[in-house]
C-alpha cells in the first residue's frame, strides 16, 4: 500500500507540472472527435483512455501503438458497441508478430449514428438520411530495448453524412517504457497527426491532434492503477453548467477543475492473466454531463473480461447520462493456441 501511495503522489506531482506546460498551445474546434471513442472494453472500463497499461489486448493499438508486440501473434479481435441513442459501432482487428522484436496489426472501425430527419433551409422535410464513419488502421511496433518499445498507427478516415463526404489521414506515434521488476509502465503518444484530404464543403477541418501521457503501476500482486493525461495541447477545456433552466459556460472554472478534466483514472484487479475486472473515472465526462442532467454514475465505467483456452471476451458499461448508457463487447481468438 505504501508503494501505491508513493507512486500516486509522484504521478500527480509529475502530471501537475507537465499538463500546464504542454497545454500552452490553444486550438480551435476540430472534427473527427469520434476517434477518441475506444474500441477496447478494457480501455472503456479504465475510463475511456489509457496509453500505458501492459495488458494482453490487441485493441490497445488504437490507444498507443507501442502497447502491442510479438506477444500478440496471430490474434483476432472483434467488437460491438451500442453507443448513445441509436448509434452502433463495430470493429475488427488482426495482429501478428514481425520477427522477434516487432509486430503489426490491421483493423477497421465502423461507426453508424442511425437515421436522421432532413430539412431544407425553408424547413421542408426532405426525408431521412444516415451518418457514418469508417476508420481503416495499420499498426507497427518495435522493441528498441528490453524495456522500451515504439510504434506507429496510420489511419485512413472516411466520413459520409447525408450527401456530404470527406476523407482524412492521420498517424499516432507512441512510446512505452516497462519496468517488469517494479511493475511500472509509462506511455507517451502523439495522436492524430495529419489532415483532411477531401473536405465536406468549402473549408478543411482540423484533426483532433493530442498529446497523451500515462503511468501504470502494479501493487499487491493482483492490483494495478493507471493515470492518463489527455487533451494536453489545450489547457482550458470548455466547462458548462446548468443554472435556472439555461446552460452557460464558466469563464473561469478554476485551476483544479481544468486540471482534473485532463486526467483519467483507472484501477484493475487481475488475479491471473485470464481474468480481470476494472473500474475507471473520467472527470471530463462527469463535468460535461453536468449541464445536461447527468446521472450519479456519470464519469464512472466498469469492465470485466476472461480468457478460456484460445477464446477471450470482455465487456464494459458506462452511463454518462440518466437517459443514455453505453455497452461495449469484445470477442477475441488466439489462433496460436488453436494450432
Amino acid at each position: 500500500m505504501r508503494d501505491f501511495l508513493k507512486s500516486l503522489k509522484y504521478s500527480c506531482i509529475l502530471l501537475g507540472l507537465v499538463v500546464p506546460v504542454l497545454s500552452r498551445a490553444q486550438g480551435g474546434n476540430t472534427a473527427y472527435d469520434f476517434l477518441e471513442i475506444p474500441s477496447s472494453s478494457y480501455v472503456m472500463g479504465m475510463g475511456g483512455a489509457n496509453v500505458s497499461s501492459i495488458h494482453s489486448d490487441l485493441d490497445l493499438a488504437a490507444q498507443n501503438p507501442a502497447l502491442i508486440g510479438p506477444e500478440n501473434n496471430k490474434e483476432l479481435k472483434v467488437g460491438y458497441m451500442h453507443y448513445y441513442g441509436s448509434s452502433n459501432f463495430a470493429s475488427v482487428r488482426y495482429g501478428m508478430a514481425a520477427g522477434e522484436r516487432g509486430a503489426w496489426a490491421a483493423g477497421i472501425r465502423y461507426l453508424n449514428y442511425g437515421n436522421f430527419q432532413g430539412y431544407d433551409y425553408d424547413g421542408t422535410y426532405t426525408g431521412t438520411f444516415t451518418a457514418q464513419d469508417i476508420v481503416a488502421e495499420g499498426t507497427y511496433s518495435h522493441d528498441f530495448t528490453y524495456r522500451l518499445r515504439g510504434g506507429i498507427n496510420v489511419k485512413m478516415v472516411y466520413s459520409a453524412y447525408e450527401q456530404y463526404s470527406a476523407f482524412a489521414m492521420a498517424a499516432d506515434l507512441g512510446l512505452c517504457y516497462y519496468d517488469e521488476v517494479h511493475d511500472l509502465s509509462l506511455g507517451l503518444v502523439l495522436k492524430n497527426m495529419g489532415g483532411q484530404l477531401k473536405r465536406f464543403e468549402d473549408h478543411y477541418d482540423r484533426m483532433p491532434f493530442d498529446v497523451q501521457l500515462g503511468i501504470s503501476k502494479g501493487f499487491k500482486e493482483s492490483f494495478s492503477f493507471s493515470i492518463t493525461a489527455w487533451h494536453l495541447t489545450k489547457w482550458r477545456l470548455p466547462y458548462y453548467v446548468h443554472e435556472e433552466g439555461t446552460v452557460t459556460e464558466l469563464t473561469d472554472p478554476g485551476f483544479f477543475r481544468n486540471f482534473f478534466r485532463h486526467l483519467v483514472f483507472g484501477i484493475e484487479y487481475s488475479p491471473s492473466d485470464r481474468f480481470f475486472i476494472n473500474l475507471g473515472y473520467n472527470y471530463k465526462t462527469a463535468s460535461d454531463m453536468a449541464a445536461y442532467q447527468r446521472h450519479f454514475l456519470s464519469g464512472f465505467s466498469i469492465g470485466a473480461g476472461f480468457k478460456v483456452k484460445s477464446f477471450s471476451a470482455g465487456v464494459a458499461f458506462a452511463m454518462p447520462h440518466k437517459g443514455a448508457s453505453t455497452i461495449l463487447l469484445n470477442l477475441g481468438l488466439d489462433i496460436n493456441e488453436l494450432l
